[in-house]
């Protein structure tokens, strides 16, 4: 029987269940908001049976979670995207990641780091070689841009939040939480170093889940010269299972710094990073360390 054929037809939570109670279902989700659209991606990501996984799309797109789009005419073959109902599941996969870091696979304690040695820190090492769907963030003027720059190199620090005093403070506790302080040091020292990343064909950019009028603020008091990208609508969070954690009712990054080459492609992972100021030469190790590339636009002005 499914859960919308039960009498509490007013329950929320029971008639959300009818349609992705079952964990494939999520795990679709999950995958397609990663940027896995084909059948047959699908199928071999997931690893269900092709009935169960035709069903399972099938009725995502009648509930108008997913759509199709044709890429094959003959014979017709579809990709299946998030349609904006289906964005509106991306907080659900985060709570669930967020409360299965900390209470299955952690021991409970709220932090906003990890340890070295952990299942989160696996999962965002094993992002090498992964490459970013196409997506846009919001920057602090509320513009939408692609976060991947056409520059040899993209370097996204996410950190947990950063206000301008006397505006929009931290969440209570904020200093008690293992990992939370020194955001506006990270970004005072990107500012600071910032040339050194552009001598290096880099692109800085900061990604928090913030709002933008609040990344608008903390830009304008510290002085920020490159942009600060909101993610508040969870879309780069989920589509990377970056680590997360909740406080004062906000999905929140844990600092973190990923290098990405122009074809989007996730070159190098720092996590867990102890040391926010520390953290920046790192980024530049990073570089430092990675063969040196030629970007798209080069290419095409040596041709």
């Amino acid at each position: 029987m499914r859960y919308t054929d039960l009498t509490d037809a007013d329950c929320a939570i029971t008639q959300a269940l009818g349609i992705v109670g079952d964990w494939w279902t999520l795990l679709l989700i999950r995958d397609v908001a990663a940027g896995v659209h084909q059948f047959g991606a699908l199928h071999e990501q997931v690893g269900i049976s092709r009935k169960v996984l035709a069903q399972r799309l099938k009725a995502l797109v009648e509930h108008g979670v997913l759509e199709k789009r044709l890429y094959h005419p003959h014979p017709p073959r579809y990709e299946y995207h998030l349609t904006e109902s289906g964005r509106g599941l991306l907080p659900v996969l985060v709570a669930l990641q967020n409360w299965g870091s900390r209470h299955v696979l952690g021991d409970g304690t709220l932090t906003a780091t990890g340890e070295s040695d952990s299942a989160e820190a696996r999962q965002a090492h094993a992002l090498v070689g992964t490459r970013l769907p196409a997506l846009t963030l919001r920057t602090a003027a509320d513009e939408r841009i692609d976060p991947i720059a056409d520059t040899a190199w993209t370097v996204l620090y996410c950190f947990p939040g950063a206000y301008a005093p006397g505006l929009q403070g931290h969440p209570p506790g904020w200093d008690r939480i293992p990992g939370a302080p020194g955001c506006t040091l990270e970004s005072c020292t990107y500012r600071d170093r910032l040339a050194e990343f552009t001598d290096r064909g880099a692109t800085v950019r900061g990604v928090s889940t913030q709002r933008p009028d609040q990344l608008a603020s903390f830009a304008r008091h510290a002085n920020i010269p490159f942009p600060l990208l909101s993610d508040a609508d969870l879309e780069l969070t989920a589509a990377l299972r970056l680590p997360t954690f909740r406080a004062a009712g906000v999905d929140r990054l844990k600092r973190l710094t990923l290098l990405l080459d122009d074809t989007r492609t996730v070159r190098g992972v720092l996590y867990p990073l102890p040391d926010p100021a520390g953290s920046v030469e790192d980024a530049l190790t990073l570089i430092d360390t990675r063969p040196t590339r030629t970007t798209r636009a080069d290419q095409r002005v040596d041709r």
